[in-house]
Order: structure tokens, then C-alpha cells, then sequence
């Protein structure tokens, strides 16, 4: 019991920055939760704020924690709803983003599959090719393409995607196929904004990073127009695997530079830390995180066959 108090103390203390404002609110006074906090740092034996007179910040060891404590309390809050029968069904609105291309290919049947089996719920998708703030434009889930940055969101690994380098067989009989990064400075370059920022390509060779500096011929901030770019034969483009499979397959477009290409980018479902998470949104990643891993593995496998 005490260590589940020393937790919520020190969650609040974290959330209000200050320990009177957390005493506050927990109806403790400062000394019970200097108390809570001095107790809790010497049970994991390090800091976890620093502390003065005028300033309180959270250490290093204190944001580590801070991940896991929140889990703790919302696990044993569910866990007790569960116990006495509260748990509610899932009900309400969900709002849940991904890139357009993403969500439309491969998120977006998964929603409508959920919403069968949970009748009570509604949803909408926003399939937008930018960062959202889940917190600030009232988002409860989205698919993440790429590592993601150190924030107070939890995060479902559900598989990975590669980026890709494709041009048109009519475009690389008429140029010639580039043989190394610095031979795209030669050919004409379709950029999707949201895979090339500042007009960039990155590579690996060997075992070093490296990045070459492009002027696109075309510039576009919509994946499937950059593609429909190259298939017409127009240049090279930039694209993660799962949105010119089929191309490929079909032999519209052939993949350039392929021993270059850099680790395969990570892709999670991630959400906003709660207290308690909402049914809706524990039930829906419950079910769509083993249907869209299915899914990322199938074009993985997809990829593969076609490079053999």
C-alpha cells in the first residue's frame, strides 16, 4: 500500500510541477508528500526531481519511471473495474489518424471491422501526412511510421516498413538506372515532401550514414501523386514499401538503389498516457494491433519475394 501511495504521489507531484499543488490535490500536506517522495527515492536509491527553492524538475531516473508508474495505477484501475463488474463496453467516439496513404490501404478496413464487433462505437479516421498533437487536437490513437521521439505517449510496436527508391521501366530504358547515391543529381527527382524533407535523401553504405542534397524537378506533399508521377515515367520518387507494392508486382515501377536503402523504419500504434484508458481505446488496440503487425508482415514478405 505504500509503495502504490509513494506511486500516486509522485505522479502527481510530476503532473503539477510543484509538491504543494500535488498536496493539493491528493488532500496531503507538503510534508506527507516530501515524506512520499523521500521514501520512494530511497526505495529505488536515486533522485527522482531535483529540487531548490524556486525550481522542481524530474531527472532522468524520475522520466524513466514516470512511463511505468503511470501503467501501474491505470492496470490496477482497470483491473478493479474489472473486479466488481464496471469495466464498461466499449462505447463512445474514437478518433484515430494515420498518413492518407497508410489509412486508406490498410487502417481503414481494420476500423470498419472493429466497428462491426462494437456497435456502441463510432469512429473517425483523419488521414493526414503530418504530426498531429494527440492531446491538443483530441486524438486517441495513431500509426506512427518512423522512431519515435521521447514523449509521454504510450506506444505498440506492430511491425516496420522500408523506404524506397522507384522510377518507371520507360523512365530508367530512357535515363539509365543511377548506380550510386550521387548519380541522382543527374536524373529528374519526384519528391513526396513527407519522405524528403529539405530536399534530402538519406542512404546507408556499409556501415555509414550518408545523405545527398537533390532539386527536385517536382515537388509534391501527397504520396500517391509523387507515384502516379513516376509510373507516367516523369522521374524518381521516394516511398515506404507498402505504397508501391503493387506497382512493383506490376511491374509499373522498379526499385533503384536497393542496396542503399536504410533500416526498415519502425511502425506503433500509440496513445495518450490516461489515468484510466478509456475501453474504446484499449479495446480497439487490443484488435487492430495483431491485424495491421498481419498486415505490415504480408508486405514485408511481399517486398521480399519480389527482390528474389
Amino acid at each position: 500500500m505504500d509503495r502504490l501511495h509513494e506511486i500516486e504521489v509522485f505522479i502527481a507531484v510530476a503532473e503539477a510541477g510543484s509538491f504543494t499543488k500535488a498536496g493539493a490535490r491528493l488532500r496531503l500536506s507538503p510534508p506527507a508528500v516530501t515524506r512520499a517522495i523521500s521514501a520512494l527515492e530511497d526505495r529505488l536509491g536515486a533522485r527522482v526531481f531535483n529540487r531548490t527553492t524556486r525550481s522542481l524538475t524530474i531527472t532522468d531516473v524520475g522520466q524513466r519511471f514516470l512511463e511505468s508508474a503511470r501503467r501501474v495505477l491505470t492496470d490496477l484501475d482497470t483491473a478493479e473495474k474489472e473486479a466488481v463488474g464496471e469495466a464498461a463496453m466499449p462505447q463512445g467516439h474514437l478518433t484515430i489518424t494515420a498518413s492518407v496513404t497508410f489509412g486508406r490501404s490498410s487502417l481503414a478496413p481494420v476500423v470498419c471491422d472493429f466497428l462491426s464487433q462494437h456497435p456502441r462505437v463510432t469512429a473517425s479516421v483523419l488521414l493526414l501526412d503530418r504530426i498531429v498533437n494527440l492531446v491538443e487536437e483530441g486524438i486517441d490513437v495513431a500509426v506512427r511510421i518512423g522512431h519515435l521521439p521521447n514523449t509521454n505517449l504510450i506506444a505498440k510496436r506492430i511491425g516496420a516498413v522500408h523506404r524506397v527508391l522507384v522510377a518507371s521501366p520507360d523512365y530508367l530504358e530512357k535515363c539509365g538506372a543511377p548506380t550510386s547515391p550521387a548519380d541522382l543529381r543527374f536524373h529528374s527527382v519526384i519528391s513526396f515532401t513527407g519522405l524528403m524533407p529539405n530536399r534530402e535523401w538519406r542512404f546507408l553504405k556499409g556501415q555509414k550514414f550518408g545523405s545527398v542534397s537533390l532539386h527536385p524537378t517536382f515537388e509534391v506533399n501527397d504520396a500517391t501523386a509523387a507515384i502516379q508521377a513516376a509510373e507516367m515515367g516523369h522521374g524518381i520518387t521516394v516511398a515506404l514499401s507498402y505504397m508501391v507494392n503493387d506497382q512493383i508486382r506490376d511491374k509499373k515501377l522498379v526499385p533503384v538503389l536497393d542496396t542503399f536503402a536504410l533500416p526498415p523504419q519502425p511502425v506503433h500504434l500509440v496513445y495518450p498516457h490516461a489515468r484510466l484508458v478509456a475501453p474504446k481505446v484499449r479495446a480497439f488496440i487490443d484488435y487492430a494491433a495483431p491485424r495491421l503487425k498481419t498486415v505490415l508482415d504480408l508486405l514485408a514478405w511481399k517486398s521480399a519475394q519480389e527482390e528474389a
